[in-house]
């Protein structure tokens, strides 16, 4: 199936074509080019207007369309996210299994295994603990948070197999266990630590790449400790993930971030539960009611648990609210998350031979179709 995709401004996931066509052969990028040279065995399908984008990729999302991963690490799970989520320009996901059981970690593992080749935008996995801090533990149950032990292995090495992310308090993890665990081709991030600018940059030599939910359950900068924070933005080689909702971070605070860092280092992510992508407004986690309340989900604490946000809510608060460059907000949520990934020759981008994950957006931002691998998956 050949095709070329013209009448929009083409955004490949660096900068922005005009006047031109993106051409799709069998489900993959062929080439931009001049909209005046489209090949005739190729059928032009004239666009009227907005942006094509890469998909964009979410690497943290807990669970969508009214399905929860922990609740059921299984492949209808992981097919209902990913479907739930092509609405919203997301044609790439890493479904996100939160500490729990070691039982739960494990099945949620060899589920993704199972579904990279079986269910169309699943990319691998990202364990968000169980490695953590008490004190920084959030939404994570505390009695279920604990230190590596030798059965854990048994996971961590079918990791391997996957692009996959481990997200842990470095202050919780010795190097040498961080060390085995990068060799393994994992990427790890720091979260839901109380760890000091010290561990931080000890775990960063063994192997650290990156860091969840930037400022959320983490130890602050101060003036004289720079803290997880101030050690995430010193460190340029690393990338953070970022909720961009207003609620999670301050305005103010995410465009110092994103200055500091460079918006090439810090990709979009929704951390999304159950309530996105549905008309759910609560659902269950550890057999606790989480209720959405003002654009926020929380428990019955109060305490924040994930968002209910997804990633085309994240674009538009980015380039609306914190009046950041389109082509930047639009490579936060699709060649940065990939490049972090060491996938951006597969997905993010339309370098030729990409997938052909492709988002049109209108002047408002407001996704108007999607196709995945050159199948058109949504359309308003």
């Amino acid at each position: 199936m050949k095709y070329a995709l013209s009448g929009a401004r083409i955004f490949d996931g660096f900068c922005f074509h005009d006047n031109a066509v993106l051409q799709i052969e069998n489900g993959r990028v062929v080439a931009i080019a001049d909209e005046s040279v489209v090949p005739d065995d190729y059928e032009l399908i004239q666009l009227k207007g907005g942006i094509l984008s890469p998909g964009f990729i979410d690497l943290q999302i807990n669970g969508a369309g009214g399905a929860q991963f922990n609740n059921s690490p299984d492949m209808s799970t992981l097919a209902t996210m990913a479907n739930a989520m092509l609405p919203f320009g997301v044609t790439n996901i890493l479904p996100t299994v939160i500490t729990d059981d070691a039982t739960v970690t494990s099945r949620a593992v060899e589920v993704a295994i199972e579904a990279k080749d079986k269910v169309a935008g699943i990319l691998g996995i990202h364990v968000e603990g169980p490695f953590f801090s008490l004190q920084k533990n959030g939404v994570h149950r505390s009695d279920k948070i604990r230190t590596p032990n030798e059965q854990d292995w048994s996971w961590l090495n079918k990791l391997a197999t996957l692009p996959a992310i481990l997200t842990l308090a470095p202050e919780q993890v010795d190097t040498a266990t961080i060390a085995r665990i990068a060799k393994l081709g994992v990427l790890i991030c720091a979260g839901h630590t109380n760890g000091c600018y010290d561990d931080v940059i000890n775990a960063h030599q063994a192997g650290l790449r990156g860091f969840t939910h930037l400022y959320n359950a983490m130890r602050p900068m101060t003036g004289r400790e720079p803290g997880v924070v101030g050690a995430a933005l010193e460190l340029k080689d690393t990338w953070a993930g970022l909720i961009a909702d207003g609620i999670h971070v301050h305005n103010t605070t995410m465009k110092l971030a994103i200055e500091a860092k460079g918006y090439d280092k810090v990709f979009l992510v929704s951390d999304a539960m159950a309530t996105a992508g549905s008309d759910q407004k609560t659902f269950e986690l550890y057999g606790e009611t989480i209720e959405e309340m003002n654009g926020q989900l929380v428990n019955a604490e109060g305490k924040l648990a994930g968002s209910a946000i997804t990633l085309a809510d994240a674009v538009k608060y980015c380039a609306n609210t914190l009046a950041l460059p389109i082509e930047q907000v639009l490579a936060m949520a699709s060649r940065v998350p990939a490049q972090f990934m060491q996938l951006s020759e597969q997905v993010g981008t339309f370098v030729p031979g990409a997938a052909a994950d492709i988002c049109l957006l209108n002047d408002e931002l407001d996704v108007q179709q999607v196709w995945q691998a050159g199948l058109s998956k949504f359309q308003r």
